[in-house]
């Protein structure tokens, strides 16, 4: 899996929106982000610059308009923020994640049993 940039968390605000809207312009990513957030339009145009220097999007004019489309899909990069995140504080290991959560009372019962059905799928698949 190649490597993505890493980008904030106000950037990935800024992401969520085009991976859900995408093609979308310059503004209307800035009215959606200034009504949803504390953000001004130039916070938002910089976030925008700044994701487009990473390689994070593309963009093309048309007319007197910047639209944008991702670069990287949604999924992919929160693949691979998860695996960086467990690498970080769990040594890599799912277990000692796991096993933290259950240890902080983290995890309902609800979602203990979607742990149990999601595991018990993937065993039936033969995953490993």
């Amino acid at each position: 899996m190649k490597r993505l940039p890493r980008i904030s968390e106000a950037e990935y605000e800024v992401m969520k929106f085009i991976w859900k809207h995408a093609p979308a312009s310059t503004n209307e990513i800035t009215q959606q982000l200034v009504r949803t957030t504390k953000w001004s339009p130039k916070t938002v145009q910089t976030m925008i610059k700044r994701l487009t220097d990473k390689g994070v999007l593309t963009y093309e004019k048309q007319g007197r308009v910047f639209v944008y489309t991702p670069l990287v899909g949604e999924q992919e990069y929160v693949s691979q923020e998860s695996h960086s995140f467990l690498e970080r504080f769990y040594n890599s290991s799912l277990t000692a994640m796991v096993t933290a959560y259950l240890d902080d009372d983290s995890l309902s019962s609800q979602e203990i049993d979607s742990l149990r059905t999601l595991l018990a799928e993937n065993s039936r698949k033969g995953g490993s």
